[in-house]
């Protein structure tokens, strides 16, 4: 008989709240759970690690490239394994690949990319997220205008077939170039609608939140501001009960001041999750790329274009996540959350973070991440 293998000698994060005096039980089908340390089974393996903590490995539904590579350039399945494996390097146990606005026939290779990728399981890729073309060029940001144009009936057929091989669809539009009763037959169909890159105001989004879409892609980011007599997208992200607002949470796309804000002012019963936007440059050296034929640039943890607008993030989740302890005043067990347990529970197909395999060990420094399998 297989013996158990216990990891003691960190705090546990059980999803919700981080547990002491406590070691992770490994059964013999991988499954994992936290118990007293007094009642670890005698005949158990006990690995003792030096302090640190042990979480599952993070969920991020909005993954544009890395490992040097974007997705957009090539959405192949090459192109995809390298960012998989960067970001499994950065401690990302599942991910949404992203493919930002580009041509119909982009978007129907990277369908058949990240289908083929879920059926050979390349670790990670649990869906794909497309944001756009169906945005606002008003707020486009540093999606190529030219490219951005209405949702139609063929869009809408291509989406929903795409649900029979792709269980975890995140569309990322605008009502600017989405219906109201397209929002409700994919949102119904399972389709995870959310709505970004709009220049919309409160009482237009408040419409495309109650007809089915249920996220707000990059708060504060791409979309109309909130002020006192016109709420815009972000106020009614926080104000509508159903919506869960994605942030990206690195003190250059958003204030810690806004952040600690919108924490206070969320109204919904999804909490906000946090995302990394990463592009190309996560998890390697690189100091530009191109998107679109455009050169973006990488200087003191920014991403621009050559004018200067944000174009993507240079983020990690783990960074994210000490941004929102250290400037946000987060609890850590909040924030771990925010990156791993709230986020898989948007998803139609939620990975199993309670498995081995999906779980790490992070140093009492909040180091880099060991995957706890391999230790």
């Amino acid at each position: 008989m297989k013996r158990q293998r216990a990891f003691a000698g960190a705090r546990i994060f059980d999803g919700a709240a981080l547990c002491t005096d406590h070691a992770l039980l490994v059964q013999e089908n991988g499954k994992t759970q936290a118990v007293p340390i007094t009642a670890i089974p005698q005949t158990s393996d006990i690995y003792q690690l030096d302090g640190g903590i042990i979480t599952p490995g993070f969920v991020d539904l909005q993954v544009n490239g890395g490992g040097g590579v974007m997705f957009n350039t090539a959405p192949d399945l090459e192109t995809l394994a390298t960012i998989a494996a960067a970001h499994r390097g950065l401690g990302t146990a599942a991910f949404l690949p992203t493919l930002i606005t580009d041509t119909r026939d982009h978007s129907v290779a990277a369908i058949k990319t990240v289908a083929q990728a879920i059926d050979q399981r390349v670790p990670g890729v649990i869906g794909l997220h497309l944001e756009g073309p169906h945005l606002s060029v008003r707020r486009k940001g540093a999606h190529d205008g030219n490219l951005i144009r209405p949702m139609e009936d063929d869009d809408v057929s291509l989406l929903l077939d795409t649900l029979q091989d792709i269980p975890n669809l995140f569309v990322t539009a605008a009502p600017e170039n989405i219906t109201f009763a397209q929002i409700e037959t994919l949102s119904t169909a399972g389709v995870l609608v959310s709505i970004g890159h709009s220049d919309c105001d409160y009482d237009t989004a408040m419409r495309a939140f109650d007809a089915g879409a249920r996220m707000a892609t990059h708060l504060f980011n791409a979309m109309s501001q909130a002020s006192a007599r016109s709420p815009g997208l972000v106020g009614a992200a926080l104000d509508h009960p159903d919506i869960a607002p994605g942030l990206i949470a690195d003190g250059i796309h958003v204030h810690a001041a806004m952040i600690r804000a919108a924490l206070a002012a969320n109204r919904g019963k999804h909490d906000i999750f946090l995302v990394t936007d990463a592009m190309a440059p996560a998890g390697s050296d690189i100091t530009s790329f191109t998107l679109n034929d455009r050169e973006i640039l990488r200087r003191g943890g920014r991403l621009t274009l050559a004018d200067g607008t944000l174009a993507g993030a240079d983020l990690t989740m783990l960074q994210a996540i000490r941004f929102m302890v250290d400037h946000v005043g987060e609890p850590l067990e909040t924030a771990l959350a925010r990156a791993t347990t709230i986020p898989a529970g948007l998803l139609q197909d939620a990975p199993d973070l309670t498995h081995v395999d999906a779980m790490i060990w992070l140093d009492d420094d909040l180091g880099t991440p060991r995957w706890l399998n391999e230790l």
